[in-house]
């Protein structure tokens, strides 16, 4: 892991905080850093050596987000490893056939192949088993109906992943049954026009468009089935919680970017003829949110062991993704308080953060399903919904 902090590091720490808000500002993918981080072998950690990657794991790839996160991206850069290494690398590398193995794996090592995800719907967020695009077979193909939403990263993806209904709800003989994943060839689609992709304007965390989906019988050969048909929700387990592990490193350096800001600021800023960090009423909050990001860290490196070590991670994955919004959230709220009035300036990145901060908590899962889920299954009380 060690390895992989200074390796990303070096490339991380030449963008400065200026480039990351410009993309930000442009809407833009940050395309420079990311074909840096694919040239020096830093996209396929998980891809195995066979297939051109490093064959490392989940806490490794932790660690390269915190870091890009930490060096200027926030937990904007979160999605850098989410969607292809984590959607797409990790997916395929541990639930791929032998065939989706070979054909996809060396390009997702090299950063040329990159993945997205659909499971929301606009009546199915945080109940997963309310989704109802349907995919009915057809031959040896599956035709795909339906409608998806907050889906990041379809415009740079060549193959998306859409989480489908293949048995009816009210046919399944287990509410967990019905479902499968699909390989859906973005391009092809887009150009046969059975799918359309419209973005959603967003407040932050611009570096790549969130989308509706429209899937209008988009045709999706048998062979490009992840697991098994009906079984999917195996598979979904092993996407979900490394997105939240994901998601909460990149949280985690986001913290420690707001922390490190702020205390340059209350070191530097004189008031009173003393540096404003003198004062306990600034330096303890700061310190405070400093203790919650290395609790946080040390949860989610955790959850991400145990993915690794193929065991159960449900409970951790949740909690670290909890813990490291809420640091997030709050050291970018002391930053912004220690920065005063110029942090309402957008000459300063203090406004960016603050923005960035909020959408960990509530994406990709919202801190009170967050909780529901710790209260019913970890405590074992009533359910609320």
């Amino acid at each position: 892991a060690r390895v992989v902090q200074n390796g990303v590091r070096a490339i991380a720490s030449r963008y400065d905080l200026e480039y990351w808000g410009r993309c930000e500002r442009e809407t833009r993918f940050p395309e420079e850093i990311w074909r840096d981080l694919a040239d020096g072998g830093w996209l396929g950690l998980c891809v195995p050596e066979d297939y051109g990657g490093a064959g490392a794991g989940l806490l490794e790839m932790a660690v390269a987000t915190e870091e890009l996160a930490f060096c200027g991206g926030g937990t904007s850069a979160s999605f850098l490893y989410v969607l292809t290494p984590g959607f797409g690398a990790l997916t395929i590398a541990r639930h791929g056939t032998k065939e989706q193995q070979r054909a996809l794996l060396p390009g997702l090592a090299r950063g040329e192949l990159e993945f997205c995800f659909a499971l929301t719907e606009p009546d199915a967020g945080s109940d997963a088993m309310a989704i109802t695009t349907h995919a009915r077979r057809d031959g040896s193909d599956f035709v795909v109906r339906g409608q998806k939403i907050w889906i990041s990263g379809v415009q740079r993806a060549r193959w998306m992943i859409v989480v489908t209904r293949t048995t009816p709800a009210d046919e399944a003989e287990r509410r967990r049954d019905g479902f499968t994943l699909l390989l859906v060839d973005v391009p092809e689609a887009v150009v046969a026009g059975t799918l359309q992709v419209t973005p959603i304007e967003k407040l932050g965390s611009n570096l790549v468009h969130s989308n509706q989906v429209f899937l209008d019988d988009v045709r999706v050969p048998a062979e490009r089935v992840i697991g098994e048909v009906d079984r999917g929700f195996e598979v979904l387990f092993d996407i979900l919680n490394p997105e939240r592990i994901l998601t909460a490193a990149g949280a985690v350096g986001h913290a420690e970017l707001a922390l490190r800001l702020g205390s340059e600021y209350a070191r530097s800023r004189v008031v009173f003829d003393r540096p404003i960090g003198s004062n306990q009423a600034i330096a303890f909050p700061l310190a405070q949110a400093k203790a919650q990001a290395e609790l946080a860290r040390l949860m989610t490196h955790k959850a991400a062991w145990l993915f690794d070590t193929q065991q159960q991670c449900g409970l951790e994955a949740n909690v670290a993704k909890l813990a490291a919004a809420q640091a997030a959230w709050d050291a970018s709220d002391r930053a912004f308080q220690t920065h005063g009035g110029m942090a309402y300036s957008t000459d300063y990145p203090i406004e960016r953060l603050f923005r960035g901060a909020r959408i960990a908590k509530i994406g990709p899962v919202s801190e009170e399903l967050i909780l529901a889920h710790i209260a019913t299954r970890h405590l074992g009380l009533p359910r609320s919904f």
